[in-house]
């Protein structure tokens, strides 16, 4: 099994609720293909670099999982069968990336 992390904007014209079912549909979409989740932040409305759609923000949020490679391609193909989102970018972490990210983990951790 491999780790990787996905960030993804969301149409910034969703509601809450919505926003909260399209990233469950998500997750869930990951675990039934045998993933497990390592970690889910929700960054909030954040606004963008440039324009995207003519919006000029979005909400940002980030999935850190592993599982077998060739359910990337699945993900990536429904993300951008998805109205609701802007843009999304998944890595594979290797090992620096991977104990990089537990530290920042574990740092918001103790800021919260």
């Amino acid at each position: 099994m491999n780790h990787y992390e996905t960030v993804f904007i969301l149409n910034p014209v969703l509601s809450d609720t919505q926003i909260k079912e399209t990233v469950q549909k998500y997750e869930e979409f990951l675990t039934s293909r045998g993933a497990k989740m390592v970690s889910k932040e929700d960054w909030g409305l954040k606004k963008l670099a440039y324009p995207i759609q003519n919006k000029k923000s979005g909400f940002y949020h980030l999935f850190e999982y592993t599982v077998e490679g060739e359910h990337i391609n699945a993900l990536e193909v429904e993300f951008r069968r998805d109205e609701r989102f802007m843009r999304y970018l998944t890595v594979a972490l290797d090992k620096h990336a991977i104990s990089w990210a537990e530290r920042r983990r574990v740092k918001l951790k103790q800021k919260a």
